[in-house]
């Protein structure tokens, strides 16, 4: 007879407690969002306008691409339908979500759906796993998040050009580090094989296609064939 899963206890139900466990994230958003800043005001962007973005875009990836392709001298469809295509994948973030937010009403829920993120889902999702919480904690989560994310990005801005090389500083793998430092808890304890599958089919998938010149429709359908494989041998 196998023992049962014991989940953890849910967090408070309150602003403060979902601010408190943001604090991952914004430990990861502040190397990035001061990536991002930099990148864009080189791209061209005030610093007024780089705090527009981070607050009316929101989406990390999103908001390096964008930039990018403006500084490059991309037409504004063509960032606009890349943009798109890479935050597709939110509509599965929030799919998953689903389950602990049913109670709330449908306007609190178009609210908190702002705040998702890979990083807030990824802290929604451990530490939920599904289970039903009020809107407090969840808003105490992605309002903190986002604006360290704002103040960080306003501040690369700020910096200008003292700090234009990137690479340098390692600004540049600061994204690819904060993805795999959440990645790395959810590999171990009971039932980790399965999840230790599912993230290697999505990053065979993710690079496969990366090598192809897909990298954007890579995301997705990582995403898409790697949470199937898991469901499946779950």
């Amino acid at each position: 007879m196998s023992a049962p899963q014991v989940l953890p206890s849910l967090p408070p139900e309150t602003f403060p407690a979902g601010s408190r466990a943001a604090l991952p994230i914004v430990l990861g958003y502040l190397p990035i969002g001061f990536a991002f800043g930099v990148l864009a005001k080189t791209a061209g962007f005030s610093v007024a306008e780089v705090g527009l973005m981070s607050l009316l875009v929101y989406a990390g990836s999103s908001q390096f691409i964008g930039a990018e392709m403006f500084a490059a001298g991309a037409a504004f469809p063509a960032i606009v339908s890349t943009t798109f295509l890479v935050n597709l994948r939110h509509l599965l973030l929030s799919t998953a979500l689903l389950p602990s937010f049913r109670q709330n009403r449908p306007a609190v829920n178009a609210l908190l759906s702002y705040g998702i993120t890979d990083e807030t889902f990824a802290v929604n999702a451990s530490l939920l796993r599904g289970r039903p919480i009020g809107p407090a904690f969840v808003a105490g989560l992605h309002v903190t998040s986002q604006a360290s994310w704002i103040a960080a990005s306003m501040a690369g801005a700020l910096a200008g050009g003292i700090a234009t090389n990137q690479e340098a500083l390692g600004l540049d793998f600061a994204l690819s580090a904060m993805f795999i430092g959440l990645l790395v808890p959810h590999l171990r304890g009971e039932g980790a094989g399965s999840r230790q599958i599912a993230a290697l089919v999505a990053a065979v998938i993710a690079v496969a296609m990366g090598l192809l010149g897909e990298p954007s429709w890579g995301v997705i359908v990582a995403t898409v064939v790697a949470a199937t494989v898991g469901v499946m041998i779950r």
